[in-house]
């Protein structure tokens, strides 16, 4: 009951308060297990989920909640291992079905996913949580209709449930239809995930309308793509209004030019007064974004003139055409399993005459080694912030990269851009079309089938063979 009302911390003593009594209570163990993964504390979560295994090796409860760790730590083989078993031993467990289908998914067996899905609404149709995962896996397979039809019902067998509302607004962005997509998008504040990251304004939101003389913040709230994409959405509403912008530390040089704002901070520094806020990605939802109104200027970022024809000056010594790549993402996003490429496989690319690679790649992956015949430059020391990575895209005839802030960044500086793009693509690419209408310089390669990578380097490389430096150079 005490888990049921979130009572948190009264809940955790009562599981320790068990165990100092029992210390061989294996169900106490898994029930502190499961509380701890709610809390995020994911290490402690797993010493007492071993250890609730341990002592009883026939516990399908606390496979299961192993089972739903080790997904979350991106280890869907061993999540997967676990659940079979938890099924062996309990072959009517819907739960253990349903975090089977989670761990399948993040593999990106997809259609098995769908399978261990349904499955579980076999044994009640009703199921708001088997809702809800089945309408996310729709969206992953690019059904964006049946998602809707399923994250409905979800929400109409609890009107609320966060998590539903959320994926369903996801789904109806990924089919275009803004208006209601966006509303529902709001509700990824009321999600257990987003607590942390709520601010605790004692100012009120804003929601559109005149503000007076009053100071609005507009903060940045997710990746830094998103930050790159959504500030393009400041300037009208910095238009007649006094808005300061709050934006991620690297991202602040290159976006201080933005028309109109008052101010701008890192996040973490100290912040001026304000009177209201809003999160960046509720600027759409205010303006009324639809999918015919995203501003399409061809460029809405500008980089740096000096150190632009500093760039050009280094560059100038290769070969064109130029090409920036990146071939990974931030491990610790959900799904970047998905959406990287070891670079060794870009060996589709290699020997490909008069191209010169240019690394942008930051972080881990940059310890990876190209493919024998793979021309690959790297300044990538010398990039410091996005102020400078923007200058050496600008002096380059081309970025061709997996879908991460790069890709936005060469897209808001009006820059060519080629988007690797995984299967289960987000929601902001679309459907069906290999162009965007958030950036017009970019195209789209998409995965035929999830995980095939090799289809999408062979059209990549036939691209390029066919386009001289003319016929990708910027306009």
């Amino acid at each position: 009951m005490l888990f049921d009302l979130t009572a948190f911390e009264e809940c955790e003593r009562c599981y320790r308060e068990a165990l100092r009594l029992d210390p061989t209570y294996a169900e106490a163990y898994c029930n502190l297990g499961g509380l701890l993964i709610k809390l995020g504390r994911l290490d402690e979560a797993e010493v007492n989920l071993r250890e609730a295994c341990k002592l009883n090796s026939c516990f399908p409860e606390a496979l299961n909640n192993l089972s739903d760790l080790l997904r979350l730590r991106g280890r869907p083989e061993e999540a997967e291992a676990c659940c079979r078993e938890a099924l062996r031993l309990k072959p009517d467990d819907v739960q253990a079905q349903l975090t089977l289908g989670n761990a399948l998914r993040e593999s990106g067996r997809f259609h098995e996913a769908e399978s261990c899905y349904r499955a579980a609404l076999d044994h009640n149709p009703a199921w708001p949580k088997a809702l809800n995962n089945l309408g996310t896996l729709l969206v992953d397979l690019g059904r964006p209709d049946d998602a809707i039809r399923s994250l409905r019902m979800a929400v109409a067998q609890k009107p609320d449930y966060p998590d539903a509302h959320f994926n369903l607004g996801v789904a109806l962005l990924l089919a275009g239809q803004f208006d209601e997509g966006w509303r529902e998008y709001e509700w990824r504040w009321k999600q257990d995930r987003k607590k942390s990251q709520l601010r605790g304004f004692r100012q009120p939101l804003w929601s559109g309308g005149d503000i007076g003389d009053r100071v609005l913040l507009v903060h940045a709230e997710q990746g830094l793509g998103d930050t790159l994409q959504f500030c393009r959405f400041v300037p009208a509403i910095a238009a007649g209004r006094r808005v300061v912008l709050e934006v991620q530390r690297p991202l602040v040089p290159l976006l201080a030019g933005l028309p109109g704002i008052e101010g701008i901070v890192a996040l973490g520094d100290p912040l001026p007064s304000f009177d209201l806020y809003c999160p960046l990605l509720s600027l759409p939802r205010v303006l009324g974004t639809t999918l015919e109104t995203i501003p399409q200027q061809a460029s809405y970022l500008r980089a740096d003139p000096q150190r632009v024809a500093a760039w050009r000056q280094r560059v100038r010594q290769l070969n064109g055409p130029r090409v920036g790549l990146v071939w990974a993402g931030n491990q610790a996003m959900s799904g970047d399993r998905r959406r990287s490429i070891p670079l060794e496989r870009f060996s589709e690319l290699a020997d490909l005459p008069g191209v010169s690679f240019v690394s942008l790649q930051k972080g881990p992956a940059t310890s990876q080694s190209p493919p024998p015949g793979l021309s690959l430059h790297d300044w990538t020391d010398d990039l410091h912030d996005f102020g400078e990575t923007a200058a050496l895209i600008e002096a380059l005839d081309l970025v061709i990269s997996v879908d991460t802030a790069v890709v936005h960044l060469a897209g808001a500086l009006g820059c060519p851009v080629w988007l690797l793009n995984r299967f289960d693509r987000c929601w902001r690419w679309l459907l069906n079309r290999d162009d965007s209408p958030w950036y017009p310089t970019l195209r789209q390669f998409r995965q035929p089938q999830p995980g095939d990578w090799l289809s999408v380097l062979k059209d990549v490389r036939a691209e390029l063979e066919k386009y001289e430096l003319s016929n990708i150079a910027r306009s």
